[in-house]
């Protein structure tokens, strides 16, 4: 994976599951990684050389976790877009108003803010890879699962709205779409939920986190310098389009 190792990469939601696979496979390629992660008992687990217990719906937490960040480790060149909560599952009507809200914060505000942070630095430095994970949720919506479905297809927006931004640099902005990973996650979901998501995956099983870590070390590489504001499928066939 050129271009990888020495680099300062930030990973959201970092101390457990996706987020935990994603930095371990990019300390494996050389990076210098800090965790975010809200869950500052998660954080305390892992024996990463820099952790940051941050708020990523708060701007100001972002901007000073940032600050801290690059104190330690340098001027941060890779960001995974990684933090996300799935929310209750409800029909919309039944949907609690503020549950909805925070999904949407966390999910689709949470990565707005984090790549807004990064970006200066990027852009002065000339450089820079920008991962979000997003959900094939985001492109077909799963029912029982408004809000995240919704903040889903808009980090999906957001994604091709900033790649189109940078594309005269050197910076490139790219999401992935995973099918149901078997995470903490499903923690929050019903069985019924559970079981109707891996009844749609061709592949007739659940994702690995490795699979979706390796996807996005890829997409942090110097391999990657023709995609930007793209969309890569890791569904085990489930996506349409």
């Amino acid at each position: 994976m050129k271009g990888i190792a020495g680099e300062a990469a930030v990973v959201t939601g970092g101390a457990r599951g996706l987020g935990l696979a994603i930095a371990r496979r990019l300390e494996a390629a050389g990076a210098r990684v800090t965790l975010w992660d809200a869950d500052e008992a998660a954080l305390s687990r892992e024996a990463a050389a820099h952790r940051e217990t941050v708020d990523v719906t708060d701007a100001a937490a972002v901007e000073a976790a940032l600050a801290r960040t690059e104190a330690a480790i340098g001027p941060v060149g890779i960001l995974v877009a990684n933090a996300g909560i799935t929310g209750p599952n409800h029909r919309l009507e039944d949907y609690p108003v503020e549950a909805w809200r925070r999904v949407v914060e966390v999910d689709l505000v949470g990565v707005f803010l984090c790549c807004r942070a990064v970006l200066p630095g990027m852009r002065q430095r000339g450089r820079g890879r920008i991962v979000n994970i997003a959900s094939v949720a985001g492109k077909e919506g799963n029912p029982m699962a408004s809000a995240y479905s919704a903040a889903k297809a808009g980090v999906i927006a957001l994604t091709k709205s900033l790649g189109k931004e940078l594309a005269e640099t050197e910076i490139r902005v790219n999401c992935i779409t995973p099918a149901a990973v078997e995470t903490e996650l499903f923690r929050q979901m019903t069985a019924e939920q559970v079981a109707w998501m891996k009844s749609k995956i061709p592949l007739g099983r659940f994702g690995l986190a490795e699979e979706v870590a390796e996807m996005a070390a890829f997409l942090a590489s110097d391999g990657v310098s023709f995609s930007t504001g793209a969309v890569f499928d890791c569904s085990g066939g489930r996506a349409t389009y």
